[in-house]
């Protein structure tokens, strides 16, 4: 018999569907509600608070000026800028998607429950984490202005380009960071191995060094990890230098193409995170 009340049926997508930004924009509150959670989760019962937004960033800043600054003279790479200033540029943005990073990942996994109990694009989780670091960056960069002040580094027109590349990592972050919470569901060892990826992410992106630092013929191979045109332009847009448009357009390439495949990846596996989380 058909019964006399609607009946509605959640079924879930094809399996090679993108999201549904519309369905993305009407749970939008939930978005905030679970990125302000995750705030006021991450500095819960901490005794310095929002000030570790600070100190990671800074303490780091300090033992790279040491060993790589003075002893391994990379402070006469940086293009006249003092290496203080330069490493905490890179490490600023790198922090930030560092974090994102481990947070979208095991994202979905510390919301088991919610997960299982309630219906909403998944994604959110995962969005929610990586936004939740904004605030986070956005605490360290007010460190910036006292050391360029510090170091006579003048303010120009190439900061207007700071949103553009803050957006641009954080798309890059929310892509990379939903494809690993997906994989993190499934295949647990990623919560194990994502450090370790991590710390050599680290190392083939120009933070603590400049890209120009590398000879020409090989200088190609480390433009094509997208951090590399973010965090250089990040630089130039702080220091007043001349970007390097190519590399920031292979970068905006990479980042929309992972963000892309992220999406589709996410949404093939998404109807069965219930079953297995």
């Amino acid at each position: 018999m058909i019964p006399e009340d609607p009946v509605a049926v959640i079924q879930p997508r094809g399996s090679w569907r993108a999201l549904d930004l519309r369905e993305l924009w009407v749970y939008r509150e939930l978005l905030y509600f679970l990125t302000w959670r995750d705030v006021k989760v991450r500095y819960k019962q901490t005794f310095l608070g929002v000030a570790w937004a600070i100190i990671q960033p800074l303490f780091t800043m300090v033992i790279f000026t040491l060993f790589f600054g003075r002893l391994a003279g990379l402070e006469q790479r940086t293009g006249g800028i003092p290496y203080p200033l330069f490493a905490y540029a890179g490490l600023l943005p790198w922090t930030f998607f560092s974090n994102a990073l481990t947070n979208s990942g095991n994202s979905l996994v510390g919301s088991a429950n919610l997960i299982t109990k309630v219906y909403f694009p998944r994604m959110i989780v995962p969005g929610a984490a990586v936004a939740a670091g904004l605030m986070d960056f956005a605490i360290g960069f007010l460190l910036l202005i006292p050391l360029m002040v510090y170091y006579d580094v003048p303010a120009t027109w190439n900061l207007i380009m700071v949103p553009v590349l803050v957006l641009l990592i954080t798309i890059f972050a929310v892509g990379v960071g939903t494809w690993l919470s997906a994989l993190n569901v499934k295949y647990r060892d990623i919560r194990f191995a994502l450090p370790f990826l991590i710390q050599l992410w680290m190392f083939v992106s120009p933070i603590i060094y400049p890209a120009s630092i590398l000879p020409e013929r090989w200088r190609w191979l480390l433009h094509l990890n997208p951090l590399t045109g973010i965090i250089e332009g990040f630089k130039s847009a702080l220091f007043g230098q001349p970007f390097n448009w190519l590399s920031i357009a292979v970068s905006t390439t990479l980042t929309l193409l992972m963000l892309i495949y992220a999406a589709f990846s996410f949404s093939r596996v998404e109807r069965s995170f219930a079953d297995i989380i």
